[in-house]
């Protein structure tokens, strides 16, 4: 029973359903990129604040790795971005910083929250909208976590045969060289011997 508590603290702590926040200061005529690889069907909410400077604009792009824009927004203060990944990919949050030429700029700070999973939808807001009762909102809460503790265990067997699969494959690789090694070696070997004799043969050394 306590192991089992105990992997199943682990895998909520590992679960991609969580919160995460930062804050720097964005240096005139700059841009900051931050990436996370994220699975497919997650949501993410992120909330960001750029501090203000007269003349200065700051602005906010979401891409995937492929480069497909999925929010963009200039000259930002404080908003959000909300989107739901289509695959599993690399995406990242880029704040870019632009200074007229004849201005002396200065660096502006940046905060930024973004949630994943469960821990970015807002189950208040859909109780109030399907006129559910605290207990029924809850209950949904738990749903969606065992939905994606369920996905989660299904992406850790699905990484482990890939990975077994791969090891596999390393291994018949491995093998096969060391297989061809050995008849190169016994080839080279061979070829010495009879190269050799033919020598020492000419030079009449040996009969």
């Amino acid at each position: 029973m306590n192991s089992f508590l105990y992997a199943f603290v682990v895998l909520f702590i590992a679960l991609p359903w969580k919160a995460e926040g930062i804050m720097w200061y964005l240096e005139p005529n700059t841009q900051k990129c931050l990436k996370e690889e994220l699975q497919q069907n997650v949501l993410v909410t992120g909330d960001y604040e750029v501090s203000p400077a007269p003349g200065q604009k700051v602005n906010c792009i979401v891409r995937d790795s492929k480069g497909h824009i999925l929010y963009q927004k200039e000259d930002i203060s404080k908003a959000r971005f909300t989107f739901v990944t289509e695959t599993y990919d690399i995406f990242e949050v880029c704040f870019a910083s632009y200074v007229p030429p004849h201005q002396h700029g200065i660096r502006q700070e940046v905060s930024l929250v973004t949630k994943h999973g469960i821990e970015a939808k807002s189950y208040e807001a859909l109780g109030e909208a399907a006129k559910l009762k605290p207990m029924e909102v809850e209950l949904k809460r738990l749903e969606d976590l065992s939905e994606s503790i369920v996905q989660d265990f299904s992406l850790m067997r699905k990484r482990e045969e890939e990975m077994r699969d791969t090891n596999e494959s390393t291994n018949s690789r491995v093998l096969y060289f060391s297989v061809f090694s050995m008849c190169c070696l016994l080839g080279l070997a061979t070829w010495q011997v009879l190269y050799l004799r033919r020598f020492f043969k000419a030079k009449k050394l040996i009969e």
